[in-house]
């Protein structure tokens, strides 16, 4: 397992998943890996985190479950890659569907783009319930520009954590460091929220979360801004740099706003401000506030354009790194 190797797979896992994305024939018939962590995840919540334990019991729980699903995870990886090894060529191109399968690429695109095709065919309510498969937030309190808003920050944050952190944990750790990489973001979605349930449980996934998302978030905005200057110019390029170093800090995750100033920077529109998730209002103080305050359908695509302009940049990037280690 090696840099040379794991940039090569990369590469190649990139182009795959742009190409393919997540076929739903073949996740009808088979558990996404995703789902069989998740699955882990549960029987670990049921199981260390009911509700008659103290919140101190509850949080030493969840530090030695969270550790003891990255070990499984980090070592399931490592006995596939030594497995895919065993094959020469066939190997490498089974490492690369698996490496294929944790990137969200085209996924991602697809379910951003479905919301401007909801906003266009069915008015409001098809862009609200196109919206409400990809973000938390209630979609019955949003207009349409707050509907494309959330289809931009979702489409910037995940940018970051479904398709950039994945490609350096797989680069630099191989397929431990990716299976682990998911196993703690997967937790971090399910247990690491501030709930009452979870706040002591999930304490430690969220934390974890943020340490491992925390190189990512800052190259994606590297990404971002090269992304802009291919399709929209010098200055969106300038401006995604520009706001992302001003108000990247001013979101509740240490991470989320780094990516999502960028792109608010590379189009122009105010991002975040005050959202409703179950029928709490959260405060939060809006990004690129000099921006225009109306998003529409047409930011949306442009923001699939730069996210996917900006993927391919990545895919350039490992591959000029390769060969320079040849």
């Amino acid at each position: 397992m090696t840099l040379d190797h794991n940039l090569l797979v990369l590469v190649l896992a990139l182009l795959l998943d742009r190409i393919v994305g997540d076929p739903d024939a073949l996740w009808m018939r088979l558990p996404h890996p995703v789902v069989l962590f998740g699955n882990a995840i549960s029987r670990v919540d049921r199981m260390f985190n009911r509700a008659e334990l103290h919140k101190r019991d509850r949080r030493r729980n969840g530090v030695w479950s969270i550790a003891g699903l990255l070990f499984l995870s980090g070592v399931a990886g490592l006995v596939l890659h030594w497995f895919f090894s065993l094959f020469g060529l066939p190997g490498i191109l089974l490492e690369v569907i698996c490496v294929a399968v944790f990137m969200a690429q085209k996924s991602l695109a697809d379910h951003v783009e479905a919301v401007a095709a909801g906003l266009k065919s069915g008015g409001l309510g098809g862009g609200r319930l196109a919206v409400s498969r990809i973000v938390g937030r209630d979609p019955e309190t949003l207009d349409e520009p707050a509907v494309c808003r959330a289809a931009i920050e979702s489409l910037a944050e995940n940018f970051s954590d479904g398709v950039v952190a994945p490609a350096l944990w797989y680069a630099v750790f191989g397929l431990p460091g990716l299976f682990a990489y998911k196993m703690l973001n997967t937790a971090d979605s399910m247990i690491g929220h501030k709930s009452e349930r979870y706040a002591d449980f999930g304490w430690a996934a969220a934390r974890l979360d943020d340490f491992a998302n925390w190189p990512a978030a800052r190259f994606s905005i590297l990404l971002i801004a090269a992304g802009a200057w291919l399709r929209r110019g010098s200055t969106a390029c300038r401006e995604a740099l520009r706001i992302a170093a001003r108000d990247g800090g001013l979101h509740r995750s240490p991470n989320s706003g780094r990516p999502e100033a960028a792109m608010a920077g590379a189009l122009n529109v105010q991002l975040a401000g005050p959202r409703v998730y179950s029928g709490v209002v959260v405060m939060e103080p809006m990004i690129n506030g000099g921006g225009r305050d109306s998003a529409t359908v047409a930011d949306i695509e442009d923001g699939v354009s730069v996210f996917y302009a900006s993927c391919s940049i990545l895919a350039a990037a490992a591959l000029v790194l390769f060969l320079v280690l040849l």
